[in-house]
């Protein structure tokens, strides 16, 4: 008898429908996760908001949860053709498979829509759990997701929210990796120094623009807006940004990029212009993926070690896994080193 009326009780989607003042379709919609789907953004995060609030799970996901049959986790990545990503989604796997978990990775090209999509899919009670690096998603959403019942981890450098429940996050801290790479560019004698900052808005790009601009700022350097250039995460990003600081007037001696594969772009840009590295221009990079020790010159650049990231995520998501709902949110700060080659 008690059981059945705590069933009762349960929030339904007429419920999460009244409260965020939309019709039960566009509720469905909103959980479906379809970016196609005919939900203004507005009422998409009333519905979101609305769910949260009353605790809301479709009650396939309940079950799921309960009898945890699925024994899979997802991994949501932004690129899957950066090898940073790739080397994340393995230290994951090592882990758990280990504990008897399958992963499936879904690769969001860095859109909002896929994000989205991804977390309903997950609410929908596809997975057990997940571990999301987002680029646009606010934490809020993941929060939100975590509150529903699916226990989360995300790679961004905020501690997850007061209250919220089964939500973890870690990181390196960007900003003092990217001051340490500017730093040592200052060190080396560069006082003019470009950046390669990748997409605007994105959590990479914000937080290694903030140790930019605090390493000039530490060696009293006036920060010149036009010396960061912004673009996608890639290669070809890379290239276009580093012609752009080369069409300067007074051009840059030095350059440092927000990931390692749009490192590479800029050296190619260099060579193509005949500007020797380091003599006349150093690279400095961001990640370490395998690549950076096998271009010519080898790339100096921030080791964040993308497989100990995974592991310890998939440790985080495990503990949720096995019971720990009593556990405090947590943020975990992830070790970082500069590796020192010769592109500077």
């Amino acid at each position: 008898m008690g059981e059945r009326s705590r069933q009762t009780k349960r929030p339904t989607q007429a419920d999460v429908a009244r409260l965020a003042s939309v019709s039960q379709p566009v509720v469905s919609y909103v959980l479906s996760g379809d970016p196609r789907a005919p939900v203004a953004e507005q009422t998409r995060q009333r519905v979101l908001e609305a769910i949260a609030h009353l605790g809301y799970v479709p009650d396939h996901a309940a079950r799921s949860l309960r009898n945890r049959r699925t024994s899979t986790i997802a991994g949501v990545i932004p690129d899957i053709t950066n090898p940073f990503y790739p080397a994340f989604e393995r230290g994951i796997q090592d882990v758990a498979e280990q504990a008897g978990y399958d992963l499936i990775t879904y690769n969001t090209d860095g859109t909002l829509e896929r994000e989205r999509k991804f977390l309903h899919s997950a609410l929908a009670g596809r997975v057990d759990g997940l571990i999301i690096t987002p680029f646009h998603v606010p934490m809020a959403e993941i929060a939100a997701l975590a509150e529903a019942g699916i226990p989360s981890v995300a790679l961004m450098s905020e501690a997850p929210p007061p209250g919220s429940a089964r939500m973890d996050t870690l990181s390196i801290d960007g900003v003092t990796a990217a001051q340490t790479a500017v730093l040592y560019l200052i060190g080396r004698g560069h006082r003019r120094i470009g950046m390669v900052a990748g997409e605007a808005g994105t959590p990479p790009r914000e937080k290694r623009v903030l140790g930019y601009i605090a390493a000039l700022r530490e060696h009293g350097l006036q920060f010149d807006r036009m010396l960061v250039r912004g673009s996608d995460f890639s290669e070809a990003g890379g290239y276009e940004a580093a012609r752009e600081l080369l069409q300067l007037a007074e051009r840059p001696t030095a350059i440092f990029a927000a990931n390692d594969l749009m490192a590479m772009g800029a050296m190619a840009a260099l060579r193509e212009a005949s500007i020797a590295i380091p003599e006349e221009m150093a690279i400095v990079g961001f990640d370490d993926i395998p690549a950076a020790r096998l271009i010519a010159p080898p790339l100096t650049t921030i080791a964040q070690y993308p497989e100990r990231l995974g592991a310890r995520a998939a440790e985080l998501l495990l503990e949720r896994l096995a019971g720990g709902r009593g556990l405090d949110n947590r943020h975990i700060v992830m070790p970082f080193d500069l590796v020192i080659r010769q592109s500077a």
